[in-house]
């Protein structure tokens, strides 16, 4: 099964099938397109943390062999790009790499994928419905009797054990795909590849969005050190793509503080410009108010709104009775 212990594999045959007692019929595999491609930008960074080094030399022992792989880890761990990383360093390389997604649909792409090569990487695997499982059993099988398919890694972010035991994944799917397996750590227990990553994705946007690659403060360099990353590489990707797009790094991280603190919540620009332009809004209104020592007909002249907007605003931010 899946083992914790210092991202170990453990490694077993799985049991005996017999292909022809199976039926083999037409189900639908969940799918989002599966469009083959190689290097879909999910740049694989050398880390410099202990627990990732012990997981890239795992990853250099998988790509030298075409056993299935499950994947485990938090969401926007990275999986995928553990998943292209071991197909970029096998004898496939040259060959498509597809991505499927559990949660989708689409008809019989298992039966097409038995004429493909180079190698498949299902996410969300939990999420197959009964039909799609036993058909990737059935591909798994003529893996097995050595004929010609693609490579299966699977990528979850659930322990698959209860799910098994619960009746909704099939026992004898789960012992294939984790006959190794594969887990990464979240990003908060590898905070020493932090600024790695985050300096390559501020790169990355700026080569993106034809802009300078800005030079961090540190108090905003100590915030992403400190900030735990519920969402992991992700959700540090979007920070460093908001903080971009927005040209300004403190109306950035006013807005980015707010939103980084929802659980890991995949950030939008927008909703990352409006959250800084709410700060921003909120910090002028405050300074313009002391200046004045809380005069708020002053305040609202100053500020060129109505004495009722003005109102209106503190409320919003709370200090309504503030200074009144």
């Amino acid at each position: 099964m899946c083992s914790e212990a210092n991202h170990t594999l453990l490694k077993f045959e799985p049991p005996s099938r017999n292909r022809n007692s199976m039926q083999i019929q037409s189900s639908e595999i969940p799918t989002n397109g599966g469009s083959a491609r190689n290097g879909s930008g999910n740049a694989w960074l050398e880390s410099i943390s202990s627990g990732m080094r012990t997981v890239e030399a795992v990853i250099r022992e998988l790509s030298q062999n075409d056993v299935p792989v499950l994947v485990v880890a938090e969401p926007g761990a990275g999986k995928e790009a553990a998943a292209e990383r071991i197909h970029s360093l096998s004898k496939r390389a040259a060959e498509p790499f597809r991505v499927y997604d559990g949660a989708e649909r689409a008809k019989k792409v298992f039966n097409i994928l038995e004429y493909q090569d180079g190698t498949v990487y299902l996410q969300d695997v939990e999420q197959l419905s009964p039909g799609a499982q036993l058909e990737l059993v059935r591909l798994l099988a003529l893996d097995k009797d050595g004929n010609s398919v693609p490579r299966v890694i699977c990528g979850t972010s659930r322990e698959l054990e209860p799910e098994v035991k619960a009746g909704k994944f099939r026992e004898d799917l789960y012992y294939r795909i984790s006959s190794v397996c594969l887990r990464l750590p979240p990003l908060r227990q590898r905070k020493e590849d932090i600024p790695l990553l985050r300096d390559s994705f501020l790169s990355t946007a700026a080569r993106d969005l034809s802009r300078n690659v800005p030079t961090l403060s540190p108090e905003t360099r100590n915030f992403f050190l400190e900030y735990h990353w519920p969402g992991n590489i992700r959700e540090l990707k979007d920070a460093a793509v908001a903080i971009v797009a927005l040209g300004d790094e403190s109306l950035a991280m006013s807005g980015l503080r707010s939103l980084l603190r929802r659980d890991g919540e995949k950030i939008s620009l927008k909703e990352a410009a409006r959250a800084a332009s709410r700060e921003a809004e909120k910090e002028l209104i405050l300074r313009v108010l002391t200046r004045t020592r809380w005069n708020r007909r002053r305040a609202a002249q100053e500020l060129q709104i109505s004495y009722k907007a003005l109102l209106y605003k503190l409320k919003q931010i709370g200090y309504q009775e503030y200074g009144a």
